[in-house]
């Protein structure tokens, strides 16, 4: 009996079990130990596709971990988020399916944040993404990207997000 209750304990209420976030990864506190639904609006698509985000502390907490998946499975992508302790500041690295990867850094401002990245590898001339993610309240995440195209700024894919999880 006591084995269940514990075991409910940890699944129900994990975020009371975990130590405080190191302060670089403070920020994330809201973001974290939940998984998100998306839609993105794309402009070459008529319908929205489905993007399942699942965010966690990862690397003995010393990284931030987003792993996703659009349409079930057609695209996925890795996310680590670290503390460059050189440049002082929270550095990532994104891996996709798609055969790129990208490189950038994360700014916050309260809850919200822009990151900013270098993309290597796009077939679509896309060297640069720069994104906007706005929280409200501590379920839903409002996300707006941007490409450096051939040398031009377009808008890029939207989203609102609804954590799912827990």
């Amino acid at each position: 009996m006591i084995r269940l209750w514990l075991w409910c304990v940890l699944c129900l209420f994990p975020a009371t079990l975990r130590a405080e976030l190191a302060p670089p990864f403070a920020p994330f506190a809201p973001y974290v130990g939940k998984t998100w639904r998306g839609e993105l609006t794309v402009a070459d698509r008529d319908e929205p596709m489905v993007d399942i985000s699942t965010w966690e502390m990862a690397l003995q907490d010393q990284a931030v971990r987003i792993r996703h998946t659009l349409d079930d499975g057609v695209y996925e992508g890795e996310t680590f988020i670290v503390w460059n302790k050189e440049r002082e500041m929270l550095e990532f690295f994104y891996f996709t399916t798609a055969g790129f990867y990208t490189r950038g850094t994360v700014k916050f401002a309260g809850r919200n944040f822009t990151s900013y990245e270098d993309v290597t590898g796009s077939e679509e001339g896309i060297t640069q993404v720069r994104a906007e993610i706005i929280l409200e309240g501590d379920d839903v995440m409002h996300q707006q990207a941007y490409y450096l195209k051939q040398g031009e700024w377009v808008k890029g894919h939207s989203a609102t997000y609804r954590a799912i999880s827990p």
